[in-house]
């Protein structure tokens, strides 16, 4: 007895030992590419080794650490889909035993530990500490700013802690639910994280919707275009001639006025980029332009159609069934039981449906007027719009799994701490959040794909002057045939 209970301990200590390695092996490959992605649009400083030197080194380090972590929080759902389809084909492979369901609940765990503390520890200590400089009459060293951003993080903590508090008092004035409060690990971060979670959960809903839109006049600027009834030639010729006016304006120019050169330069970068897409578009083969652009095109109209589909079906579920609520449904477990009706198909349709949703939220949040400035430039972004950045990513990426269980976009049940939100229970939330994706979806869609009529028809009425219209975003303009302006 005493030697299959000490065997029992060492299978338990290894499968742990693996677990970990797995785990850190994973966020080791993540946190290399969060590196170089930020890396790639960081604004280059100076070499030099001085104070606000390691001041950025090290928020670029804890910045690169929450980007790795938004990106484990995207691949989490996936990932387990993936698994619990690889354990049901293959039970008795040899070679797959490191994947079982303790590795799938240690990941979702680990997911959420990490959120909160990039969410409410380090994130807020890199702004501060990127900020800070030190209190008046100390010594001004890292010592001084560091002690500087301990003091703002206490004074932040007692804020969000007396707005829960009030939050709390106001949605339910019970004794026993301000008494959980005082227990800060088991109730009160996870009580503040169901908020956080929430709230991010509303902002994909604002984002998405607009992104799912948005992603067809994104998808046709990095595609080349049909030529149909397009003079290629004549067009670069007219480019070539702007370009060259323009140029001679700027030599013609004294240094002195510098406010007619800046705009002379800004027309002339504007005439450059249009001459390179449209050489890009003369270099490009008959297939690319012919094929590949309306593939692309009916592909993203498909899965936007999906999307929108599983929705409605969602919200007929919700109304028959109670097992439809993310919460509370309790799953056969990983590895017992497909959850796609077709099975791996169905599961292959489920990720790519999750990860295009992100892209879309991402694409549509930087779509925003209010977050516009938050869009990240190739080598000349700061360390507090990176550091905005990734806080926006990882709110987004966490509530990922949440909205795509919510919405019924897969049936694979939350695990951890992400399946006890308090307001995943409650119905009237649940049904509403469906209602509005749907119908936002609904109408952004019909607003991107009748722009074209409603823009013939205010020309037609002569109200095209009062900018009633969509957004000039949404529109693409190019030099036609007769160097007028056409709007497709």
């Amino acid at each position: 007895m005493e030697a299959d209970e000490v065997s029992i301990r060492e299978q338990n200590f290894h499968s742990q030992v693996r677990e970990y390695t797995i785990c850190f092996l994973l966020f080791a490959v993540l946190y290399i590419v969060s590196y170089f992605i930020i890396t790639r649009y960081k604004r280059k400083a100076d070499e030099q080794e001085d104070e606000d030197a390691i001041v950025n080194r090290i928020s670029l380090f804890l910045s690169t650490f929450t980007l790795a972590v938004s990106a484990g929080a995207v691949l989490l759902l996936p990932f387990s889909i993936i698994s619990n389809e690889i354990l049901l084909s293959f039970p008795q492979n040899y070679y797959i035993q490191w994947l079982n369901g303790s590795l799938i609940h240690g990941l979702w765990n680990l997911a959420s530990l990490f959120s909160n503390l990039c969410l409410f520890v380090l994130m807020p200590f890199a702004f501060f500490f990127l900020e800070s400089e030190g209190f008046a009459g100390l010594k001004k060293g890292i010592r001084a700013r560091i002690l500087e951003t301990l003091v703002m993080l206490i004074l932040l903590a007692l804020l969000i802690l007396g707005i829960v508090w009030v939050a709390s008092a106001l949605i339910d004035n019970d004794a026993a639910s301000m008494e959980s409060l005082y227990d800060l690990w088991e109730f009160y971060l996870p009580y503040l994280y169901s908020c956080i979670s929430l709230m991010g959960c509303l902002l994909l809903l604002l984002c998405t919707p607009v992104g799912l839109s948005r992603m067809f006049t994104v998808m046709g600027q990095l595609l080349v275009k049909p030529t149909i009834l397009e003079d290629l030639d004549e067009q670069m010729y007219i480019i070539t001639l702007e370009e060259e006016a323009i140029q001679r304006k700027l030599n013609g120019i004294s240094s002195t006025l510098e406010n007619q050169t800046v705009e002379l330069e800004r027309e002339l970068e504007k005439v450059k980029c249009k001459k390179t897409n449209l050489e890009r578009r003369k270099k490009a083969s008959a297939w690319e332009r012919n094929l590949v652009y309306p593939a692309v095109m009916i592909l993203l109209l498909i899965e936007t159609s999906i999307s929108v589909l599983l929705v409605a079906f969602n919200i007929l579920y919700l109304l028959v069934d109670e097992t439809a609520m993310p919460k509370g449904s309790g799953g056969p477990g990983i590895g017992n039981a497909s959850l796609s009706t077709f099975g791996f198909v169905g599961a292959a349709l489920e990720i790519i449906l999750i990860f295009y949703l992100m892209v879309s939220s991402v694409v549509g949040f930087y779509s925003l007027r209010f977050f516009e400035n938050f869009i990240p430039r190739k080598d000349d972004t700061t360390m507090t719009k990176i550091i905005g950045n990734c806080v926006s990513i990882l709110v987004l990426s966490s509530a990922l799994p949440v909205m795509s269980r919510t919405l019924g976009i897969t049936r694979f049940d939350l695990l951890g701490d992400f399946g006890r939100f308090n307001w995943l229970g409650n119905f009237y939330i649940v049904l509403s959040y469906n209602l509005l994706f749907a119908i936002m979806t609904t109408l952004c869609l019909v607003r991107k794909f009748t722009s074209a009529v409603r823009e013939e028809l205010l020309k037609a009425l002569g109200l095209d002057k009062l900018h009633l219209s969509n957004n000039p975003r949404d529109s693409e303009t190019k030099p036609s045939a007769n160097g007028h302006q056409k709007t497709l």
